[in-house]
Formats: structure tokens, C-alpha cells, sequence
């Protein structure tokens, strides 16, 4: 599967009282279908995966699915600390039809893990890799630096056939160029359409629907009254494309270092609030005006800091809720933005309507 662009990490959206809000979510992910973002992330650590239960984890997942355009990538975060449930998320995602799942170093696992403990922790993703019903995206959160994998780790999981990339949560060039370097020799064939952009599984299926054939209307009517059929969508060409491991930015500070360095697209969480502007950086980078790249990016720094690095997921959905997309509350013990917060980010995001 292809990853280049912009991958949106979605927001879970929450009623007051803490339940589920399916309906704003449904609103969401529809609203950002129609922007040009390459693909959309259910249930990483924007959508706060950690405060779901098992069966609210599989409605935001059907959800998100079945509001989604079918030109987008679909990934699914799927993470848990044991292999065997993590396995059995990734599965309903495939179910699903979800394109990629996203996993995570298990919370069993400290910092600077070492020994026997990275051994177990190969283990874990391999195992993973090895049963996974999907392809298997590495992730490091941004909030979690403390728990990067290790360019040792990461260059040796990136030979294995069904992990195609990492989310990385490091802001700047040094480990994206290393990672790159360690996982040079990582070719694959990936599916495309005739414009370069992802062939999806979904695409891909309707493709096969088209190509199958339809019943005809005089089969249909018995030779009777004649009956309007609505002509067929055409099947969606592919072509194949090579790509190397893919490296994706977590941190919005952080993309155009990260372009500059190697990486194939980004991930940050300050996407959900400000998709238009997360995607002009790589835009005018993929048009090679790397003046205007800067500017882009220049932009973004100051609102994503405050934002995205020091209020978290209420600093977030705020900036959601500011450009027309549903943030609201997040779950408790994570708590909302004061009045002053609030000001701030209005005054940040003055020039990040979209």
C-alpha cells in the first residue's frame, strides 16, 4: 500500500457526558474525505485509542469505514499489549476493509529496553507481521519519545514482507536520514492509479465488481416493460509502482525536515484541526518550490508547539471545533481547554482557516 502524503489522524469524538459521539465522527470523517489528504487514520493516539472499550474501539472502526471516501487509505490502529488481541483487532480491520494497521511498542515495555526485553519485543512485531490479515505500519507516537524504536529494531523489522513502514515522533532530519539508511535496501511493488495516487482496497474491489459484469435489464424485466438501469462507475486502471520502506513524520514541526530527509509523507496530529495547511507543506515540497515549502511550514510552528505539543488532544479538538470539524470534549481524566487556552489558539489559528 502506498503511504505518500498526507495520512489524517482522526479525532474520537465524545458527548459531554464522555459517550461515543458516532454522529460527529460520521460528520468528520465525510468533511475530510472531500480534502485533499491521501489517507485517514482510525484510533492512533489522536483518537485517544486507550479510553475506548473493545466494542466502542469496533464502532469508531466500522464508522470511519463506511464514511470514508474510497480513494483514501484507510489505517487502523489496532495495538494492544498482547499479541493475540492485537491480532484479533487487525483481523475485523481487514473485515472491514481497511488497507494498513497501525501497531505500536505494547505499554509493557519501557524506555531503553534492552536484552531479553528487545528480543520480546522482535518477537512481538514479527509475530504480528507474520499473522496480520493486513499490512503492518510501525508507529511512534509523538508524545511518547521516550519509547522510540531503535533504528537497530526498525532496519531489521523492515525486512519483513508485510511491514511496509514507519510513523515516526521524531521532530527533525537525524533519525528520519538514519532510518532511511538502515532501510535502503527495502524494495516493494505497490498498486497505484494511472495518476500515481494509492489503489485502495476498496478501489480494487469495485474494480473487480465492474470487471465481473451486470445482469441485463431484459433479464431483469422478463422481456416485459423496458427498465432503467443506471450505467456502471468504469473500473479504476492500476499500474505498479516500486517504493522503499515508508517513512512517514509524526510531528508537525517536524515535516519538511522530514521530507528533506527521506520521509514519503506525515502523520501529525495537528492535521485533524488543520488539514489544508499540514498538506500545502508537502504540496509545494512535492512540487519542488521549496521557498514556499518553508513559508508553509514556517506557518504552522508557532500554533503546533503551543497546540500540539503542550495542550495535547483538548488543545486539538479545539482547533477542530475552529475550522468546521467536530472536536468537542475529550474523555475524562483528560480535561478541556480554559477560557484563556481557548483565546489563545483562536488568536494561533487566525491565518489556519480552512
Amino acid at each position: 500500500m502506498l503511504l505518500e502524503g498526507l495520512q489524517l489522524p482522526l479525532t474520537t469524538p465524545f458527548y459531554p457526558d464522555g459517550r461515543l459521539n458516532l454522529r460527529k465522527l460520521e460528520h468528520n470523517v465525510r468533511r475530510y474525505s472531500k480534502t485533499p489528504v491521501a489517507g485517514l487514520a482510525a484510533l492512533s493516539g489522536a483518537g485517544e485509542p486507550t479510553m475506548l472499550s473493545e466494542e466502542e474501539t469496533r464502532q469508531v472502526l466500522r464508522c470511519v469505514l463506511e464514511a470514508a471516501a474510497v480513494e483514501k487509505v484507510l489505517l487502523a490502529g489496532v495495538s494492544r499489549d498482547s499479541v493475540l488481541e492485537t491480532l484479533r483487532l487487525a483481523e475485523h480491520a481487514a473485515e472491514l476493509g481497511y488497507d494498513a494497521v497501525l501497531v505500536k511498542q505494547p505499554s509493557v515495555f519501557q524506555a531503553g529496553v534492552g536484552g531479553a526485553a528487545m528480543k520480546s519485543l522482535l518477537t512481538y512485531f514479527q509475530t504480528v507481521a507474520d499473522r496480520s490479515a493486513l499490512p503492518v505500519v510501525l508507529y511512534n507516537m509523538a508524545s511518547e519519545l521516550g519509547n522510540l524504536l531503535t533504528i537497530e529494531l526498525v532496519s531489521e523489522l523492515a525486512g519483513h514482507p508485510q511491514i511496509i513502514g514507519l510513523v515516526d515522533g521524531v521532530a527533525g532530519a537525524e533519525r528520519i536520514a538514519k532510518l532511511k539508511a538502515a532501510t535502503v535496501s527495502v524494495k516493494r511493488d505497490v498498486s497505484v492509479t494511472l495518476v500515481f495516487a494509492a489503489a485502495t482496497g476498496r478501489l480494487q474491489a469495485r474494480r473487480e465488481v465492474v470487471a465481473g459484469g451486470f445482469i441485463s435489464a431484459n433479464t431483469l424485466t422478463d422481456g416485459g416493460a423496458a427498465l432503467a438501469v443506471a450505467p456502471p462507475k468504469p473500473a479504476v486502471k492500476t499500474r505498479t509502482k516500486v517504493v522503499g520502506f515508508q517513512i512517514l513524520v509524526a510531528n508537525t514541526v517536524g515535516v519538511l525536515e522530514g521530507l528533506r530527509a527521506g520521509a514519503v509523507g506525515a502523520m501529525p496530529a495537528f492535521a485533524a484541526a488543520a488539514p489544508q495547511a499540514c498538506y500545502e507543506v508537502l504540496a509545494a515540497w512535492k512540487d519542488g518550490n521549496e521557498g514556499l515549502a518553508e513559508e508553509k511550514q514556517t506557518r504552522l510552528h508557532d500554533v503546533a508547539v503551543r497546540v500540539e505539543g503542550r495542550l495535547g488532544m483538548a488543545g486539538i479538538k479545539y482547533g477542530c471545533d475552529l475550522n468546521g470539524y467536530y472536536g468537542g470534549w475529550p474523555r475524562l481524566p483528560l480535561l478541556s481547554l480554559s477560557g484563556e487556552e481557548r483565546a489563545e489558539i483562536e488568536g494561533l489559528m487566525e491565518g489556519l482557516r480552512n
